[in-house]
């Protein structure tokens, strides 16, 4: 059995589908749909079985293994950038996620874990995942600083070599619709230059950077869920490793091609950034990425343009059609 929590979120739901591409349907999704509309993500999907998170967590503490677990794809946690209770962060993305890495170390089963370049903070001391470093790292909401709290955990049980803890930068693409305000800036600017004729970028406050000139390493979903399909497929490689493109683009970069792919002339106006973000706003992210070529994993990552476009052209421009529809 595979198992998927966040199996019906975005990168969770992508990895499911991506499982099915492979032959893959013994699966088990883990999540808590509650009243939202994630459910959407798993028509289509093959898949055997459905629990509650909570209904997992008891199982997992039991201390068997029902499942007869192959692997556990670690996705879910809360997401959000701004959510404000450190306690709820603490239970559901840290120490939830050492129940189900202990778990499967006493199964013998592969962990593969979603961390973030959130921990990275303000970019400070670089965007290298070697985990030599990861003590120095200062995160700069309580997200990060969840996801950056198992990983040194991870390292100080000496367990890193053993497990896959992922650094996942600016994700976009098909499956994210669920996200509200979380979701990627191409799939609002989408919604918004067919509405208004225009995208509105935030004002830089920095001299070195131009307004919409801030700078992400933004990485498509599809490139993603290959990776983690890879290390499936590498069960020895272990450790913290970056999944992004290696390479810094400008939001003016992911404004121009939006217009691209919908063919459009490009109009962007500069509004000011709430204050409430100017003094935690990340001004540059850039993957490292080699590390992850080190180990020898040969996807080729897709570029802003070419990730767009596919994006636009064969999913928002088709009624928020589903990543699985293809």
């Amino acid at each position: 059995m595979y198992i998927v929590t966040g199996g019906a979120g975005f990168i969770g739901s992508a990895m499911v589908w991506k499982l099915n591409q492979l032959g893959i349907e013994d699966i088990l999704i883990v999540d808590n749909l509650s009243s939202s509309e994630k459910w959407n993500n798993l028509v289509g999907l093959r898949y055997q079985d459905y629990l509650h998170r909570d209904q997992f967590l008891k199982f997992i503490l039991e201390g068997d293994d029902p499942f007869e677990t192959e692997a556990v794809i670690h996705m879910g946690a809360c997401s959000s950038t701004t959510e404000l209770d450190a306690d709820f962060l603490m239970e559901n993305n840290y120490r939830y996620t050492q129940y189900v890495c202990r778990f499967c170390m006493k199964h013998d089963a592969r962990f593969i874990n979603a961390s973030s370049a959130a921990t990275y903070g303000n970019g400070e001391y670089g965007f290298n995942d070697d985990h030599e470093g990861i003590d120095r790292l200062r995160p700069l909401n309580m997200y990060g600083y969840s996801k950056q709290l198992f990983d040194i955990w991870a390292k100080d049980s000496g367990i890193l070599d053993q497990i896959v803890s992922l650094k996942f930068f600016n994700v976009f693409g098909p499956n994210e619709y669920h996200k509200d305000d979380m979701k990627s800036v191409i799939c609002k600017a989408h919604k918004q230059i067919l509405e208004t004729g225009q995208l509105k970028l935030f004002k830089s406050y920095r001299d070195e950077y131009p307004h919409g000139g801030q700078k992400r390493d933004f990485v498509y979903i599809k490139d993603c869920v290959d990776i983690m399909a890879w290390f499936l497929d590498n069960p020895d490689t272990g450790g913290i490793f970056n999944i992004g493109t290696g390479s810094a683009r400008t939001w003016n970069d992911l404004a121009n091609a939006v217009f691209a792919a919908l063919e459009k002339e490009p109009v962007i106006e500069y509004i000011p950034m709430p204050e409430s973000i100017r003094d935690k706003y990340q001004y540059f992210t850039q993957a490292d990425m080699d590390k992850l070529k080190s180990v020898g994993c040969d996807v080729k990552m897709t570029s802003l343009e070419d990730g767009a476009k596919d994006y636009v052209q064969n999913y928002l421009n088709k009624d928020n059609s589903y990543l699985m529809s293809r």
